[in-house]
């Protein structure tokens, strides 16, 4: 037989249609049990979670159907409670599937405690300056005392305290700095 009595043979022209008619089928039942199974064009709202604390945060988001996914957080932000969300993804507003990972952000319970660095004392406050605010700790009261190093940083005080390499103080605290003047003693 001849291909081309083959191709226009009742047979074949029967098993091609058989078989376009199973793969319409076919596409067919898949397309409608993929929109039964995906909740085809039904979404949830992510609530505005932000200042609330995570209780608060955890009942909206089961009203909502939807999974809360905490992640940690080392920025503390003063205008936040403590413990309270600052963040969150999906932002609020949003259209989401049921049951879906809203990553929030918590607010710590303070600044964390950063490590007073080594060698800043006998060092020039220009040198010091730029160091102790790249640490997060913020420049308070300068006094000055008869010392022969001009603008040499004599003593870190806290709080009346006087700070030592190694102590450990929260961020954005306000370190006091003895300086000398010039002038021999």
């Amino acid at each position: 037989m001849s291909l081309v009595k083959f191709i226009t043979s009742k047979t074949f022209l029967k098993q091609i249609g058989l078989a376009l008619v199973a793969l319409f089928v076919l596409c067919y039942v898949i397309l409608k049990w993929l929109d039964i199974t995906t909740n085809h064009g039904k979404f949830e709202t992510v609530p505005d979670l932000k200042g609330k604390s995570i209780n608060v945060a955890k009942l909206e988001l089961d009203d909502n159907n939807l999974v809360m996914k905490i992640q940690d957080s080392a920025n503390y932000n003063p205008e936040y409670p403590k413990f309270s969300v600052i963040e969150q993804e999906p932002a609020s507003g949003t259209k989401v599937k049921e049951d879906r990972k809203i990553y929030i952000t918590l607010n710590p319970s303070g600044y964390r405690k950063m490590t007073i660095p080594e060698g800043l004392i006998d060092k020039t406050f220009r040198q010091v300056k730029p160091t102790l605010e790249a640490f997060g700790f913020k420049i308070g009261k300068i006094t000055y005392v008869d010392n022969i190093g001009k603008d040499m940083v004599l003593k870190l005080t806290h709080k009346g305290t006087t700070l030592q390499a190694g102590d450990k103080l929260a961020k954005t605290s306000v370190i006091d700095l003895q300086l000398g003047n010039g002038n021999r003693p």
